[in-house]
């Protein structure tokens, strides 16, 4: 995937853009929440090249859920 993606700080950032098609938005949020981002020693963290800082799995998850309008669902344990 190219990297036009820097500028997004928050998973919901991207799950929120309105010129992105939903698709796209679930491709680029299932990549930042693949483990090969995460973050050694912190695996609840990711870290995308195209972002600036790591975010937590929960929210690409969360923003992830949000695209089906499952945002207010809470998680199984």
């Amino acid at each position: 995937m190219s990297q036009p993606f820097a500028r997004y700080l928050h998973p919901f950032d991207v799950a929120h853009h309105p010129a992105l098609e939903p698709e796209v938005k679930r491709s680029i949020l299932a990549s930042w929440a693949s483990d090969r981002h995460a973050v050694e020693n912190q695996p609840a963290m990711r870290q995308p090249p195209e972002l600036k800082g790591p975010v937590c799995v929960d929210d690409v998850f969360a923003a992830l859920r949000s695209l089906d309008g499952l945002d207010s669902q809470p998680t199984l344990q």
